[in-house]
Order: C-alpha cells, then sequence, then structure tokens
C-alpha cells in the first residue's frame, strides 16, 4: 500500500513540473493535428479506392 502512495506523490510531483500549453496554443495545435489527419485519410482513401479498382481490374481480366 505504501507503494502506491509513493507513486502518486510521485506522479504529482513529476505533473507540477509539466510546462501545460496556454489555451491559443492547445488550439493551434488541435487544428494543425486535425487539418493533418484530415490530409492523411483523404489519401490513404484515395490509395484504398484506386488500389481496390485495379485489383477488380486485374481480377476481371486475368479472372480467378
Amino acid at each position: 500500500m505504501r507503494n502506491v502512495f509513493k507513486f502518486v506523490n510521485e506522479v504529482k510531483l513529476e505533473l507540477s513540473r509539466v510546462i501545460w500549453p496556454k489555451p491559443d496554443e492547445f488550439v493551434g495545435s488541435t487544428i494543425v493535428v486535425i487539418v493533418l489527419v484530415s490530409i492523411m485519410a483523404i489519401y490513404f482513401w484515395q490509395v484504398d479506392f484506386w488500389l481496390n479498382k485495379l485489383l477488380q481490374y486485374l481480377i476481371r481480366y486475368f479472372g480467378a
């Protein structure tokens, strides 16, 4: 049980050392992450779409 209290106290100490972002930094970083994730999702969706079309063509052409 002492280990649990020691761990909690160490966590509190470490969290007090953290430099938390200001609200404007937080919002800016969140927007960047959302934009980049959206771009990556669209990219992978397009790659998946065209690879699927290619595979369907190859299956129809060569037969499976």
